[in-house]
């Protein structure tokens, strides 16, 4: 009995590897200084709070009517979505539903204060849901006629934390890599090897994957309401809740794919039954064809659930990005989950030929260029800037995963290199020994009439002719050292892509820079930064006995909100001076607010502090001191100084 090791022929591409190896080299370079491409333009994901009436950390004279805030884009906003708490944390608004305020692009929403607010520091605390489908959250301090304590505690955790953030996170991932597997794997057997679809090991992954992306998406349906909400598990079971998700984009989007997911399943079932069983050459073409036809729009239209409901579907051009989007999620479904499907092959079946190696070479060479170009357009809409590459923690993750796509690409080379040798080398002839354990004619013929007289017997040399088939084709299969090394570089290539998809999935729920940078130059227009704290010198004489002196005083930072100012008082010879009181007041003539005290307190002889002072717009601010030396004998001094 013999038994031949899989044959790889001569490939008909051989002479092009080269020119292809060096392309590919090209277009890895092209992706890496795309992504540094400096053409800003204004592109928009993951909402931001960019402004708002008033300001953080502003003192106001009076009670405002409402508070107004400003996003970057349009998020979706509920009932009790933005809360104004008093010092005492109780309800300052009306709890009336927010009002919309928009006015051509600017994205802004008024919640209006109840009447007669005492002094002191006010809390808004802000939750929304961004048109990229991710929730965030926020919240800032502003005071009424003077700063006071307050009992609100600012909340430590931003929206989609804690359990929920978690396993929602895990069904994301769990998500991608279950469509990757499914539309992969299926790619591979119908454009590869078609006669792989009658290989168990293909079977089940493929179906594995399905079942993997129906129960993460499940999964996220469920969690969608805490996860944008209340951040309780125990939320999972509200149906109220479940209902109001399924009106939203995301929830849509979800249900969707849930209907695609079922008419995956009748082509996953078509493809290993009717298919595998298929003989006639003819009969499986065009059931190939067909197959092909129908799996293509059913992993397009999966993979456009992710686009009409995240990133892709807010911002600029969203007309390209989402179809740009869907073809890049294919491109890597027919990468990856085409790798993962060659690397069971090569472990699980003993009959994988090199052609089919080799088409998946060309399939994965394909999906990189079509990533390159893909990666390219969507790194400038969430950029946009030099500076938000290494700036921003989006940048980063991007250059990760570019360096993780190069790292892929560098050991897939190597996989090519084993798969041009083994096919140069005409692959190997195994033949099995006398003493391999597979037994002679006559040995066979002797078991068989031993076995129609015992059951028993028969039963034993079933179990023992499954043991020597299993173990001879794993002989067969790890014959050939050529194979083995092929085995290990695509395995090699699939735990880069594990890392790879990681860093995607999180890059996917990361605010894209190009927003973080909006909102950071918004803070930074609201509140210029001085360079350093502003020093003052300012003498004083209150006419009574050793009622000369001078004051120096320090703001730090000396810019707009919470500062801490420094005094210290100095009679004419220089030395400290004790005086009984010393106060402080800031006017900003200009905008006609103030004056707002401060209120040193003495820490020793001559050295005088006060904090929680908050400065609530850049200006030319005026600084007044009242000094005390005795009980009838003072002065108030003043001088301008620009803060901010």
């Amino acid at each position: 009995m013999t038994a031949t090791a899989p044959h790889f022929g001569p490939p008909p591409y051989a002479a092009r590897r080269p020119l292809a190896a060096a392309g590919l080299l090209a277009a890895l370079v092209g992706a890496v200084f795309g992504l540094l491409l400096a053409v800003a333009g204004p592109a928009s994901a993951h909402a931001a709070l960019t402004g708002s009436d008033p300001q953080d950390g502003a003192v106001v004279a009076t009670a405002p009517q409402e508070v107004t805030l400003t996003f970057s884009e349009q998020v979706a906003l509920g009932a009790d979505s933005i809360r104004i708490l008093d010092p005492s944390g109780k309800r300052a608004d009306t709890q009336a539903a927010p009002r919309d305020l928009h006015s051509g692009s600017t994205v802004k929403y008024g919640v209006a204060l109840r009447t007669g607010l005492p002094d002191g520091t006010y809390t808004v605390a802000w939750q929304a849901v961004s048109a990229d489908s991710h929730p965030v959250s926020g919240a800032f301090t502003f005071s009424i006629g003077a700063p006071s304590e307050t009992t609100v505690a600012l909340p430590d955790n931003e929206a989609g934390g804690g359990l929920v953030g978690t396993l929602y996170d895990i069904a994301r991932y769990a998500a991608y890599a279950g469509f990757i597997v499914l539309a992969g794997g299926a790619a591979f057997v119908l454009a590869c090897w078609r006669r792989g679809a009658g290989a168990r090991p293909l079977q089940r992954l493929v179906v594995r994957g399905w079942m993997t992306l129906t129960a993460a998406t499940i999964a996220m349906l469920l969690l969608r309401n805490p996860y944008t909400g209340s951040g309780k598990l125990g939320d999972v079971f509200d149906l109220d809740g479940l209902k109001a998700v399924l009106d939203t984009k995301p929830g849509a989007a979800l249900v969707s794919r849930l209907l695609l997911l079922g008419a995956a399943a009748l082509f996953v079932a078509v493809l290993f039954g009717t298919y595998a069983k298929r003989e006639d050459p003819r009969e499986k073409k065009d059931l190939t064809f067909g197959l092909a036809i129908g799996g293509a729009v059913i992993a397009a239209g999966i993979a456009g659930t992710w686009a009409l409901a995240e990133h892709a579907s807010t911002g600029i051009q969203p007309g390209i990005a989402m179809p740009v989007d869907v073809l890049h999620l294919l491109a890597v479904a027919a990468w990856l989950g085409g790798l993962v499907a060659l690397l069971t092959a090569l472990y699980r079946t003993p009959d994988l030929p090199a052609a089919a190696v080799r088409r998946f070479s060309a399939i994965a060479f394909t999906s990189v260029v079509l990533l390159v170009a893909t990666g390219v357009y969507q790194s400038w809409r969430q950029l946009g800037t030099w500076s938000a590459l290494t700036g921003t923690g989006y940048g980063q993750l991007l250059i990760a995963k570019v360096a993780l796509v190069a790292a892929l690409v560098g050991v897939a080379s190597v996989s090519r290199r084993w798969t041009g040798r083994l096919a140069a080398g005409g692959g190997t002839e195994a033949t099995a020994a006398a003493g391999s354990g597979v037994p002679e004619p006559e040995e066979e013929e002797e078991a068989a009439a031993e076995a129609a007289t015992d059951p028993g017997r028969a039963a034993q040399l079933a179990r023992q002719r499954a043991a020597v088939a299993s173990a001879e084709k794993k002989r067969i299969r790890d014959a050939d050292p050529g194979r083995a090394a092929l085995r290990r570089s695509v395995l090699a290539e699939v735990g880069v892509a594990v890392a790879l998809l990681a860093v995607t999935t999180v890059l996917t729920s990361t605010e894209p820079g190009r927003t973080e940078e909006e909102a950071r130059s918004s803070t930074a227009a609201a509140a210029p930064v001085a360079d350093g704290p502003v020093n003052l010198s300012l003498p004083f004489e209150t006419g009574g006995e050793n009622g000369k002196g001078t004051v120096r005083m320090d703001i730090d930072p000396g810019r707009t909100g919470a500062n801490v100012i420094h005094l210290w008082i100095e009679d004419s010879g220089g030395k400290a001076m004790d005086v009984p009181e010393v106060k402080v007041a800031f006017t900003l003539k200009s905008k006609d607010i103030g004056p707002l005290p401060a209120v040193p307190v003495r820490l020793t002889e001559g050295h005088w502090t006060a904090t929680g002072l908050q400065l609530p717009i850049a200006g030319d601010w005026n600084v007044a001191v009242t000094v005390r030396t005795s009980d009838i004998d003072q002065t108030t001094v003043d001088k301008n100084v620009k803060i901010g």
